[in-house]
């Protein structure tokens, strides 16, 4: 069952529930960086923006409130005072796009999933009306599934508003180490607690995290495992995310470039992973989910989550 409430008072988000009314087909638009995941909007369709701001910071609770225009630029700044960051990947977008995507960053592995980190949302729905789904602390009567659906979702299934978020503490030791040849398998089987695993086919990227003892000790058990040294960073991401399962990753056939995370199931290659069909069961939900939250299919025409 699908749970959620009519959202409180607050009238920066009811001003953004006017906004996207009842009527007429309607897309929020962040920064763009992954304006085309999904497919391309339907010629005609509005175009809003999401409110702007962080509402409040709960740092002993580990949670923060912020609204969805927010850039996670300015909200992961505003965490590193109290030293604390989230799981959304900092490319240049917004809160709500983030969200909406549902990409994970590069550090995965250590900073866990988007879709985990969203605890609460409040989105307006199909009708004009701000709803709430979840909530700070993690019950099953706060319609906690609710989030789950809604990230990732391609702001299919209602235009996010504000969000809560679970923060996790930034790590005192960060460093990233990379080899050629190292076999990518033995590598990720090897590493205790990794942030990060990437490989290209020929080059292995390792971001490790935590405190200065025991990165010292991985950085120096890797040593058995290839010519790693330290660098600056992760490679550049080529511009198409593909969706694999992890095991999938050492056998795939991309013919262009890519970046794999390991452990993960994301590729990034430099073409468009090919559509495949849904599966007919897939396909039924997909379809029921999409006319129970929007039943005139008015929310972002044109995007597809299966692409």
């Amino acid at each position: 069952m699908v749970r959620f409430t009519l959202a409180t008072d607050d009238p920066v988000l009811h001003d953004f529930a006017a906004l996207v009314g009842s009527e007429g087909a309607v897309a929020v638009a962040g920064s763009r960086t992954r304006w085309s995941v999904g497919g391309e909007l339907a010629s005609g369709t509005r175009t809003i923006s999401a409110p702007v701001g962080i509402v409040q910071h709960q740092p002993e609770e580990m949670i923060v409130t912020v609204r969805a225009g927010t850039t996670v630029a300015d909200l992961h700044d505003e965490l590193a005072a109290a030293g604390q960051r989230t799981a959304l990947p900092q490319r240049g977008g917004t809160v709500g796009g983030a969200v909406a995507v549902g990409e994970n960053c590069l550090d995965r592995l250590g900073r866990g999933s988007v879709r985990d980190a969203v605890l609460q949302v409040r989105f307006v729905n199909a009708h004009g009306q701000l709803v709430t789904g979840g909530g700070p602390v993690v019950k099953n009567v706060t319609g906690f599934n609710v989030p789950k659906l809604i990230t990732g979702s391609l702001g299919t299934l209602g235009c996010i508003a504000e969000v809560i978020l679970r923060t996790n503490p930034t790590p005192p030791k960060s460093r990233w180490l990379k080899a050629d040849g190292a076999e990518p398998k033995k590598v990720f089987a090897a590493l205790l607690h990794p942030a990060a695993v990437l490989w290209d086919g020929t080059t292995t990227w390792v971001h490790l995290e935590g405190h200065e003892a025991d990165v010292d000790a991985e950085t120096a058990m890797l040593a058995s495992l290839g010519d790693f040294a330290t660098c600056d960073g992760p490679p550049d991401l080529p511009a198409h995310r593909w969706r694999l399962s992890p095991s999938q990753i050492f056998r795939q056939c991309v013919s262009a470039p890519f970046v794999a995370s390991v452990g993960v199931g994301t590729t990034w290659a430099s073409v468009a992973q090919p559509k495949r069909p849904l599966d007919r069961g897939a396909s039924v939900v997909a379809k029921r989910m999409k006319d129970t939250f929007d039943q005139d299919h008015r929310f972002n025409p044109g995007r597809c989550l299966w692409t």
